[in-house]
């Protein structure tokens, strides 16, 4: 038996409405919201009395998902992970290729983005660069460059 696709990326947010809008002008689509609840919720995830507002995002060639879920109970829990490091064990960040980089951290720069290094050449292949964005989400960029 094999993996058919992943399917989506789950990021657990308090701001539902201000991730949604950076995930927005980045240039993903929104697929869908909806408030999931119940026994079979619980069952899943392993908690109790579990409601949660869901936005699913998609890349615009409609292959990736990501899920940004807002639990409204029980409370999301926060270890202090917002300002770690790229290399802290652990999901990190999601990458993304663009048509251009330049042009998309001037959209993110109204959610206050920041550039975790700066914008860097891998070989004569690819422009790339980290960007932090709200409640701490690093998100992953790469160019291709022309010719590559």
């Amino acid at each position: 038996m094999a993996i058919k696709r992943m399917d989506n990326v789950l990021i657990v947010v308090e701001d539902l409405e201000t991730v949604k809008a950076f995930f927005t002008d980045l240039g993903m689509e929104l697929e869908g919201e909806t408030r999931v609840e119940g026994e079979w919720v619980d069952r899943v995830v392993g908690l109790e009395n579990v409601q949660s507002n869901i936005v699913m995002m998609r890349t615009p060639d409609g292959h990736s998902r990501v899920e940004l879920s807002k639990f409204v109970t029980p409370k999301a829990t926060c270890d202090g992970f917002e300002r770690q490091a790229v290399n802290t064990l652990g999901i990190r960040r999601i990458m993304f290729t663009v048509d251009n980089i330049d042009e998309v951290l001037d959209r993110l720069d109204s959610h206050e983005a920041e550039l975790v290094g700066e914008v860097a050449q891998y070989e004569d292949v690819y422009r790339l660069c980290f960007v932090r964005g709200p409640e701490g989400i690093i998100v992953g960029l790469a160019e291709e460059i022309d010719g590559a």
